[in-house]
């Protein structure tokens, strides 16, 4: 899907002032954090963000409309400077007729992308119950190359994926605590979700309702 399309199909969303808009680039999370940046322009707030799709190659933003008297400026604001966007004019906070966010919008842009790769990297890091059925996996491959194989290449080999396993485990957990280090340190705040997963939201905002992420 071209640049244009991703747009366009974004905004016919705003425009119907949908409380939830959805958006689903192909792929990349630079390209979901730069649309989610211009939702923000017209009034919405990031809710949350998950692998789809075919082996998983949609991330899929949902955005929810912020019912905050400042977001309604930031609207009506967005739509006067930008009376063309989606029919080839000018889109707040990014180049013309790309993805690429404008130097005024890296920062903001690089936050989203964070939010959204934190949320996302939930679905591919182990809890103790992965943990378990993946070393479990390990010692069963090991039991059935010993029927062909000597006891020495059997257990070299169930321990090379387990160490496999071992170190995937590590890194996705570390990559994923310096993103939270950076939400941090750009002012977000952790809280947990109805499934005991962790989630940063913004000061005043809470996990979003049906419709509304500052309701109780």
């Amino acid at each position: 899907m071209s640049v244009e399309r991703h747009i366009a199909g974004m905004l016919q969303q705003i425009a119907r002032q949908q409380d939830v808009v959805e958006i689903a680039p192909q792929g990349s999370t630079a390209k979901a954090a730069a649309l989610a940046h211009v939702a923000e322009q017209y009034g919405y707030t990031y809710g949350m963000a998950y692998r789809t799709g075919f082996k998983n190659s949609l991330v899929q933003v949902r955005m929810y409309r912020d019912p905050q008297p400042g977001a309604r400026v930031r609207e009506a604001a967005t739509i006067t400077a930008h009376p063309q966007a989606g029919n080839g004019g000018t889109v707040p906070g990014l180049e013309q007729s790309s993805l690429k966010p404008l130097p005024e919008a890296v920062a903001a842009v690089a936050v989203l992308k964070d939010l959204i790769t934190f949320d996302v990297m939930a679905q591919y890091i182990a809890d103790r119950s992965q943990k378990v059925k993946g070393y479990l996996a390990c010692a069963v491959l090991t039991v059935i190359l010993l029927v062909d194989r000597s006891p020495v290449e059997a257990v070299a080999s169930g321990g090379a994926v387990a160490l496999l396993f071992t170190v995937a485990f590590k890194v996705g957990a570390s990559r994923r605590g310096k993103i939270a280090q950076r939400l941090t340190d750009a002012g977000f705040l952790a809280v947990r979700d109805e499934q005991g997963g962790q989630r940063f939201l913004s000061p005043g905002q809470q996990l979003p309702g049906h419709t509304n992420p500052f309701a109780a």
